[in-house]
């Protein structure tokens, strides 16, 4: 049985289309799912566009935020049956033996491999996923919220694992993308005052980060960085895909601040770190995500704590990627989301 799917095929810039691929044969420790929803990932956008800056195992099928249905176990897979509502992790392939996954950080295992890069994604009907990725849906969650969990583990990640916010702190979110509106959103929830900055072009999607709680700020945030005492925020996250952004980061943070750095910059830096050095400031990464924190998400979103239904911009068939990765290009829509057929 073949199913369409949509299929990064080379380096080269827009090599996207729509393939025609054979189910995938499972392993005894793994699953069948059949999607229900995938959501399209700004990665997924990078890949289209070919300004990514990780490795890719051509061709393959994008995708890694998704959830269905289990409607076949390998052998040895136990705890889960057909029909189970699940999402899934998105560390396809990892090294059971390494330091960071004995420790329980298996996302920064160097030989990790991811759905979308990788190996085959869920831009298609049927995907393959190791039984130990699945984290079981509660029913009032629907699929098309529930697919986007991974995208809150991202931001749930930055600044509840990797941040010290406390409540009362002003942030500032750089990047008014899915990962900056969720984190802002996130930052909310831990009590801060948050701020998202964005370009002229980003006001639609800034005023749906008003619907989080959030300040929104077209160019200069410095006088709200400097608004209580005048020293800066205590935290900013960069959630923008330009390395320029965490120039404005060592500005706008106070002495002694905190810098997230979740989003992708490849390009060269050009510019001094010298205020990091100077301000005593805390510059952390923030990569991806691990179990305890899916489950925390999942129960967010479940509860209604998290509610992503704003940054959703609209489904669409599998067959249709092309309009759902123009409408998030362009910034006309948070997040796209997609159908399999």
């Amino acid at each position: 049985m073949k199913s369409a799917a949509v299929v990064n095929y080379a380096p080269e810039k827009g090599s996207v289309e729509i393939r025609e691929i054979d189910k995938p044969e499972i392993g005894e420790e793994d699953v069948l799912l059949e999607v229900v929803n995938v959501g399209v990932c700004g990665s997924d956008l990078h890949q289209w566009t070919a300004d990514h800056s990780w490795h890719v195992n051509y061709p393959v099928v994008l995708g890694h935020e998704f959830g269905g249905h289990i409607i076949a176990l390998g052998s040895r897979v136990t705890g889960w049956k057909e029909g189970d509502r699940v999402v899934s992790e998105t560390a396809a392939v990892i090294d059971p033996n390494s330091a960071m996954t004995r420790s329980g950080l298996y996302n920064l295992d160097p030989s990790r491999k991811g759905f979308g890069y990788g190996v085959n994604g869920a831009m298609t009907k049927y995907v393959r996923v190791p039984a130990r990725c699945l984290h079981r849906v509660p029913d009032q969650l629907v699929f098309e919220q529930a697919c986007l969990t991974e995208p809150c583990c991202v931001a749930f990640n930055a600044v509840v694992e990797n941040s010290r916010l406390k409540p009362g702190d002003r942030v500032i979110v750089l990047g008014p993308g899915t990962i900056g509106i969720l984190c802002a959103a996130m930052a909310r929830l831990c009590g801060a005052e948050v701020a998202i900055v964005g370009l002229e072009a980003d006001k639609h999607r800034l005023d749906i980060a008003k619907q989080y709680g959030c300040e929104t700020i077209i160019g200069d945030a410095m006088p709200w960085a400097t608004q209580r005492d005048g020293l800066g925020a205590d935290c900013i996250i960069d959630a923008a895909g330009a390395s320029i952004t965490l120039k404005m980061a060592m500005q706008l943070v106070r002495p002694k601040g905190h810098i997230a750095k979740v989003g992708w910059g490849p390009q060269p830096l050009g510019f001094s770190l010298d205020q990091l050095v100077q301000k005593n400031v805390t510059l952390q990464g923030s990569f991806s995500h691990n179990w305890p924190i899916w489950e925390r998400v999942i129960a967010l979103l479940a509860s209604g704590q998290l509610d992503v239904k704003p940054i959703i911009g609209g489904v669409w068939p599998v067959t249709e990627w092309h309009e759902a990765f123009e409408k998030m290009h362009k910034g006309e829509v948070v997040k796209s989301v997609l159908k399999p057929v």
